[in-house]
């Protein structure tokens, strides 16, 4: 176990990010643009750390899905410098005042936009999100402390030290990124205990992750508990769309949390759409398929769905399937196991794609579009810092707007209040 004081790193945190906040953002780009450079450049020494968190995540048999998640590969580091790039040419939000309005006694009021102060990521896998996040909260001014899983703990050590090597060298307080170098659990119970330095915990990772997070913390926690993401297929449905997105949705990164979980079938088409995705499934990955009574007929190997498949988040090439006799039925069916991620309906009637976006309250409704677009970088956020499914302080994909607040700013000239 490595010696260290979560408290003093919490306080430490607490001082640069005043120091944060005042960075302009010709200072803050020129950090992000420094640090994707150097993060490329040091892409064999990241590579080779990412390396041993790989060799020991099989020997401790982590799943397909968690070793996905935590590969970094020559192109992967690539992207992440691309990311801190785009991120680079988004707006700055914080100092923008908005709604500045003349009230009759003269006085004008605004609202100012601010960073939230420290924030504190809990993560597994994923040593992408060190970068990313460490350079969303550069943007908006925050400082960050983040806490990877022991999974990771090499990859994102490597990319932590190109992060404070750039801060350094531009004579800025390093502790405006934190990395906590302990992976041990005491940590974490720690971390959720410090009210007076940290602002917001955001976790990213598996269900009983953020669950721990939730249950445990003093600081208010973004939550975002799994992502069972639903497709409905309405009987207006153009079937080749249908296929296509079904089969890019659930097959192209099954490990993620925007990927199809449940597809419902009108009755009216399930004749002609579910040989069609039957077919479509086996070729593009040989999904394994959790059928309803009126769909596994259609399918050459699947299992009777139970209704904990439709609770499911699979992570995986698996997929729960089942017939709907009404657009109102996928509609509760979609209310009673929504975890409030994202939903997709393919309709080419307007008027049946327009009520769904207005009953579905998930925090992303798409039309004819598939799911995996429920990503902060594809819906023009750049790169997200994480998903909230309540609905504080934010919902859906957080970006940089997302890690700022509002503050009331008013402008006088000598009036006082009778």
């Amino acid at each position: 176990m490595i010696d260290f004081n979560i408290a003093t790193m919490a306080k430490k945190a607490k001082t640069a990010s005043r120091a944060a906040a005042q960075l302009n953002s010709s200072e803050k780009n020129t950090l992000l643009n420094a640090i994707a450079t150097e993060i490329e450049n040091n892409s064999d020494i990241i590579i080779q750390e990412n390396s041993k968190d790989i060799s020991a995540g099989r020997e401790k048999g982590l799943t397909q899905a968690m070793l996905d998640r935590l590969v970094l590969t020559e192109q992967g580091i690539k992207e992440i410098g691309s990311a801190i790039r785009e991120i680079v040419a988004l707006t700055d939000p914080v100092g923008d005042i908005d709604k500045l309005s003349l009230r009759p006694n003269g006085i004008q009021v605004g609202k100012m936009r601010i960073p939230l102060g420290v924030i504190a990521m809990i993560y597994e896998a994923r040593p992408n999100v060190t970068a990313e996040a460490a350079a969303l909260c550069i943007k908006s001014g925050n400082a960050v402390i983040l806490r990877g899983g022991s999974e990771a703990i090499h990859s994102n050590l490597a990319i932590a030290k190109c992060l404070h090597q750039v801060l350094t060298t531009h004579g800025v307080d390093a502790n405006i990124v934190s990395v906590i170098p302990d992976t041990s659990r005491s940590v974490i119970e720690e971390l959720l205990q410090q009210s007076d330095t940290i602002d917001l915990v955001i976790p990213r990772g598996g269900e009983g992750l953020i669950r721990y997070v939730s249950e445990n913390s003093r600081i208010p926690v973004i939550q975002h508990y799994k992502g069972v993401c639903h497709l409905y297929i309405d009987k207006h449905a153009d079937l080749t769309k249908a296929v296509d997105i079904l089969v890019n949705g659930k097959t192209q990164k099954p490990s993620a949390c925007n990927a199809f979980e449940t597809v419902l079938v009108h009755g009216d088409i399930s004749d002609e759409f579910l040989p069609l995705a039957a077919k479509a499934l086996e070729d593009a990955a040989q999904v394994k398929i959790h059928a309803c009574k009126n769909s596994i007929g259609y399918f050459t190997h699947a299992e009777l769905a139970s209704q904990e498949d439709y609770h499911a988040e699979y992570l995986a090439q698996e997929i729960a399937v089942k017939v709907v006799s009404s657009f109102d039925n996928a509609i509760s069916h979609i209310n009673e196991f929504t975890s409030d991620h994202t939903e997709v309906i393919i309709s080419q009637d307007i008027s049946r794609s327009q009520k769904f976006v207005r009953q579905i309250n998930s925090s992303v409704v798409m039309v004819n579009a598939s799911s995996r677009f429920s990503d902060g970088n594809q819906l023009g956020l750049g790169s997200e810092i994480g998903i909230s499914t309540s609905k504080l302080h934010a919902y859906g994909p957080m970006g940089l707007e997302a890690l700022t607040t509002e503050k009331f700013v008013v402008f006088g000239d000598g009036q006082i209040r009778a």
